[in-house]
Protein backbone atom coordinates (compact mmCIF):
# COMPACT_ATOMS: atom_id res chain seq x y z
CA UNK A 1 0.00 0.00 0.00
CA UNK A 2 2.70 2.36 1.04
CA UNK A 3 5.09 1.09 -1.89
CA UNK A 4 2.08 2.30 -4.25
CA UNK A 5 1.91 5.53 -2.87
CA UNK A 6 5.39 6.45 -3.28
CA UNK A 7 5.82 5.04 -6.65
CA UNK A 8 2.44 6.89 -7.79
CA UNK A 9 4.26 10.11 -6.44
CA UNK A 10 7.08 9.55 -8.34
CA UNK A 11 5.01 9.07 -11.59
CA UNK A 12 3.30 12.39 -11.24
CA UNK A 13 6.57 14.11 -10.48
CA UNK A 14 7.55 12.81 -13.65
CA UNK A 15 5.05 13.50 -15.36
CA UNK A 16 5.10 17.28 -13.81
CA UNK A 17 8.44 17.79 -15.65
CA UNK A 18 6.95 17.83 -19.11
CA UNK A 19 6.14 21.65 -18.29
CA UNK A 20 10.03 21.69 -18.36
CA UNK A 21 10.28 19.80 -21.59
CA UNK A 22 6.83 19.34 -23.57
CA UNK A 23 8.29 16.96 -25.90
CA UNK A 24 8.23 14.56 -23.24
CA UNK A 25 4.54 13.80 -23.32
CA UNK A 26 5.42 11.79 -26.45
CA UNK A 27 7.10 9.32 -24.85
CA UNK A 28 5.19 9.71 -20.85
CA UNK A 29 1.69 9.80 -22.11
CA UNK A 30 1.52 6.33 -23.80
CA UNK A 31 4.04 5.18 -20.59
CA UNK A 32 2.16 6.64 -18.33
CA UNK A 33 -0.74 4.40 -19.03
CA UNK A 34 0.82 1.19 -19.53
CA UNK A 35 2.36 1.44 -16.02
CA UNK A 36 -1.73 2.70 -14.59
CA UNK A 37 -2.72 -0.43 -15.71
CA UNK A 38 0.17 -2.48 -14.55
CA UNK A 39 0.03 -0.76 -11.01
CA UNK A 40 -3.99 -1.25 -11.18
CA UNK A 41 -5.35 -4.32 -12.09
CA UNK A 42 -9.02 -4.88 -13.56
CA UNK A 43 -11.36 -1.84 -14.70
CA UNK A 44 -10.00 0.76 -12.08
CA UNK A 45 -6.74 0.30 -13.81
CA UNK A 46 -8.26 0.44 -17.53
CA UNK A 47 -10.00 3.65 -16.58
CA UNK A 48 -7.35 4.98 -14.79
CA UNK A 49 -4.94 4.28 -17.42
CA UNK A 50 -7.15 6.41 -19.99
CA UNK A 51 -7.13 9.01 -18.10
CA UNK A 52 -3.55 9.26 -17.18
CA UNK A 53 -3.31 9.25 -21.05
CA UNK A 54 -5.32 11.84 -21.80
CA UNK A 55 -4.33 13.77 -18.86
CA UNK A 56 -0.31 13.18 -19.82
CA UNK A 57 -1.02 14.03 -23.78
CA UNK A 58 -3.38 17.00 -23.32
CA UNK A 59 -1.06 20.19 -22.99
CA UNK A 60 -1.74 22.14 -19.71
CA UNK A 61 -3.42 19.07 -17.77
CA UNK A 62 -0.02 18.05 -15.96
CA UNK A 63 -1.00 19.86 -12.99
CA UNK A 64 -3.03 16.38 -12.43
CA UNK A 65 -1.98 14.24 -9.94
CA UNK A 66 -3.28 11.01 -11.67
CA UNK A 67 -1.15 8.40 -10.03
CA UNK A 68 -1.90 9.39 -6.76
CA UNK A 69 -6.02 9.93 -7.32
CA UNK A 70 -5.92 6.61 -8.32
CA UNK A 71 -4.39 5.21 -5.65
CA UNK A 72 -6.74 7.41 -3.00
CA UNK A 73 -9.48 5.71 -5.06
CA UNK A 74 -8.34 2.29 -4.65
CA UNK A 75 -7.22 2.12 -1.13
CA UNK A 76 -10.02 4.47 0.62
CA UNK A 77 -13.56 5.03 -1.40
CA UNK A 78 -13.21 1.48 -2.96
CA UNK A 79 -12.52 -0.29 0.81
CA UNK A 80 -15.17 2.31 1.99
CA UNK A 81 -17.63 0.73 -0.47
CA UNK A 82 -16.38 -2.58 -0.30
CA UNK A 83 -17.34 -2.72 3.54
CA UNK A 84 -20.50 -1.20 3.60
CA UNK A 85 -21.32 -3.56 1.26
CA UNK A 86 -20.23 -6.55 3.43
CA UNK A 87 -22.24 -4.78 6.52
Amino acid sequence: MKKRFWIGLFFDALGMLSFFFPIADVVWAPLSAYLMVRMYPGTTGKIAGVVSFLEEAIPGLDFFPSFTLTWLYSYFFERRKITRENA
